[in-house]
């Protein structure tokens, strides 16, 4: 790539200048891309000063001091159980809840957790006296429902559709094994 400036050397330094910042990865930011040779980058009188050919691992170290000081110096916000006092911290460490409020404050921690841990946040145990198939499909009701009830909120009406008539059929097919179970002698 030629040089913007004097469109004759190879462009070795790149500028991103920002023109309007409205956020991280924000789609209305808007930046402004200059490529200048080293000789036209330094007649502009850039900030920084000249240009520093460092080495690589130069750089990477560089890049590891920001990081660390970024990160000391980074506010902390401290989560703080308002019944027994525990905080977050404390959590990770021993793995331990000090007392009922804890499950509402550390509510999101604790969610990711178990999603970790066993796959899911919500408990699916066993009904005593019914098969595990009848059981498979009462959750899948259960899952279809709540999908059905959030493409209603974001007005995906076709999803919906296809949802209402997923839950009437395993509703359907929940019912007919219902019936040849109790029907069949036993």
């Amino acid at each position: 790539m030629l040089c913007q400036q004097c469109q004759k050397t190879n462009a070795t330094v790149h500028i991103d200048e920002v023109q309007n910042f409205l956020g991280p990865g924000e789609s209305g930011n808007q930046v402004e891309q200059h490529h200048l040779c080293e000789t036209c980058a330094q007649e502009m009188e850039l900030p920084g000063g000249e240009v520093q050919h460092k080495p690589m691992d130069e750089v990477w170290k560089l890049l590891q001091m920001s990081a660390l000081k970024a990160k000391k110096h980074a506010p902390k916000s401290v989560r703080k159980c308002p019944g027994c006092g525990t905080t977050e911290d404390s959590l990770r460490r021993k793995g331990r809840l000090g007392c009922s409020e804890c499950y509402e404050v550390f509510s999101d921690y604790l969610e990711g957790l178990l999603e970790r841990m066993h796959g899911a946040s919500t408990h699916a145990g066993r009904i005593p006296g019914q098969c595990p198939e009848a059981n498979q499909r009462q959750r899948r009701i259960e899952e279809a429902e709540g999908e059905l009830d959030r493409a209603i909120k974001e007005e995906n009406f076709e999803r919906a559709a296809e949802l209402r008539d997923e839950v009437q059929r395993l509703t359907e097919e929940l019912d007919a094994a219902a019936d040849e179970e109790s029907a069949s002698p036993s």
